[in-house]
């Protein structure tokens, strides 16, 4: 079996979680960079793993998870992810 690679979230109100590390993103002009993660949940008749895809922030020495809202961006990190699906 597979071993996952764990990693810890801090909520905004101090509350932690435990999510599992599925890659992670940089994009080719290296202006941002994105985590992929799971935190276990499954959706639909087929049980899929919900996954999702968070930017990744640097704010001095913490690193930080924000929405990524552009259509552009959003964009580009569907280009990341097919690449490493078609890989």
């Amino acid at each position: 079996m597979e071993d996952k690679k764990m990693v810890v979230i801090q909520e905004l109100d101090g509350t932690t979680s435990n999510v599992e590390l599925i890659t992670y993103l940089i994009r080719e002009d290296h202006m941002g960079s994105y985590l992929v993660y799971s935190k276990g949940e499954k959706t639909g008749e087929e049980e899929d793993e919900v996954i999702y895809i968070s930017k990744i922030v640097s704010n001095g020495p913490i690193l930080q998870l924000s929405e990524i809202t552009d259509d552009g961006e959003w964009s580009e990190v569907q280009a990341l992810l097919k690449k490493i699906a078609n890989a």
